[in-house]
């Protein structure tokens, strides 16, 4: 029995895969609610990275020069929760990817390495991104140090007192991190001076971030961020391509369950977009992306045309939304606290070959406690949705007596998350459900804004 399943760096995948070939998407709209073109994003993308989102292209090429730092930890380990899986007593076969390897310990420096190093082709001195628990900002941070740019990260408030650490991680890197909404920017300013007591959102943060990259008259600092958009899904998907050829190892053809947590959708794209190809070519396959019932965005959320920040300076995306001037409750689990949900995840949701579930966070930590003292490893608050779906399953095939093969991306560890953990050990956490009439708050905000076709 293999606990462990490794690849060489010569098996490295040398192409991203790009789920927008395969599905159909309706364009990101301008102000006008006309289709956005190239030129219209040149102020904030670089137009490398402009052509990759829009690109409908199956298989884009890898860098020769994008490997060579992904050498450090890539390829990552497949390993199977052996442990797990005799504590629960079930016949499923529990594999996972194990991102947590990565320098910035999370799967977001495989899309920040990228992103970072196409910006530096292109002539960006500085780039501005947010971050919700701090994985991104860290990321983005360590990719900036090794490719010799400047980096901004605005880091939603409630997070950057929660996590203290993330900051200190991005400026040993270089970054330089600011707690959003700030006094950096005007509309930053502007919530403050309206909100002074609030928390804090990605979608501040994101207009901040935004604000800070346009702003620049000498045009030579850029704006990145880590989910939602396709070019970062795209990059994100050798995590999918690698876990295929470790299962072939195995002599594994495809896994029956694939369970990642998903917040903008970027950890979930990048382990399941792959295997939907396989799908919409006939295979049969679960796949479960897994959000917080206090953020419930696919499971609850309105498909339309929403924009991806607070204060609307970003391109309206066809997505789950739950509004973009929603606020979310301060749970721990900061990465899956946003709006949105990607296009391309949306879409494949709506046509149904993926399978939205929320879940409670009790019930994450619980099973994140359960993972710690079985498997060992002490997970990101955002990866214990993973694995509280990938128990249910478990328990599931017991109940069935099948001997299923799931498949699950340890998106990140969760050592600079331990307050967490020591509230819900002290027992000072809760459940929070999303109030209907929030939603409905959404519905009446974002009436007036272009409908999908």
């Amino acid at each position: 029995m293999s606990i462990k399943v490794l690849l060489d760096e010569s098996e490295i995948p040398r192409q991203w895969y790009n789920l927008a070939a395969d599905i159909k998407l309706q364009p990101p709209l301008g102000p006008d609610g006309k289709p956005l073109t190239p030129e219209s994003l040149a102020a904030v993308f670089p137009m490398n990275l402009i052509e990759q989102e829009m690109s409908t292209d199956r298989w884009i090429d890898i860098p020769e020069e994008i490997l060579d730092i992904l050498y450090r930890w890539r390829p990552s380990p497949l390993r199977r929760a052996v442990y797990l899986e005799r504590a629960l007593k079930t016949p499923a076969k529990i594999f996972y990817k194990d991102e947590s390897v990565s320098p910035a310990g999370s799967h977001k420096p495989n899309t920040a390495v990228a992103q970072a190093w196409y910006n530096k082709q292109f002539g960006t001195k500085v780039l501005t991104t947010e971050t919700g628990a701090g994985q991104w900002g860290s990321a983005l941070s360590f990719a900036c140090s090794l490719l010799g740019l400047e980096c901004k990260v605005f880091m939603v408030r409630i997070s950057f007192d929660q996590k203290p650490f993330r900051k200190v991680m991005m400026e040993t890197w270089g970054g330089k991190c600011y707690a959003s909404p700030s006094t950096e920017t005007e509309i930053g300013s502007k919530f403050l001076e309206k909100y002074p007591d609030t928390p804090g959102s990605l979608g501040i943060a994101i207009s901040e971030a935004v604000e800070a990259a346009v702003s620049d008259k000498q045009g030579t600092t850029k704006y990145t961020l880590g989910s939602v958009l396709n070019h970062v899904m795209l990059h994100q998907t050798i995590i999918g391509l690698e876990a295929k050829k470790q299962l072939a190892k195995l002599g594994i053809k495809k896994p029956d369950v694939i369970i990642g947590c998903v917040g903008g959708g970027s950890n979930f794209a990048g382990i399941s977009f792959p295997f939907i190809h396989d799908k919409i070519n006939g295979e049969q396959i679960e796949i479960i992306p897994v959000e917080p019932a206090s953020c419930p965005t696919i499971t609850r959320g309105l498909f339309t045309y929403d924009f991806g920040d607070s204060a609307g300076m970003t391109p309206l995306l066809l997505m789950y939304t739950l509004g973009h001037n929603f606020i979310p409750e301060p749970i721990h689990a900061g990465g899956l606290r946003y709006h949105g949900m990607a296009p391309l995840v949306s879409q494949a949701a709506r046509e149904g070959l993926v399978t939205p579930r929320s879940i409670h966070q009790l019930e994450c930590y619980k099973a994140a406690i359960q993972w710690a003292r079985t498997e060992g490893g002490i997970v990101a608050p955002e990866t214990s949705h993973a694995i509280a779906a990938t128990i249910q399953e478990a328990l599931k095939a017991k109940e069935e007596g099948k001997e299923k093969v799931i498949l699950m991306n340890l998106s990140g560890h969760g050592h600079m998350d331990l307050l967490g953990y020591s509230r819900y050990l002290a027992g000072d956490l809760k459940d929070y459900e999303l109030p209907q009439e929030d939603i409905e708050k959404a519905e009446a905000e974002l009436k007036d804004l272009p409908k999908p076709a």
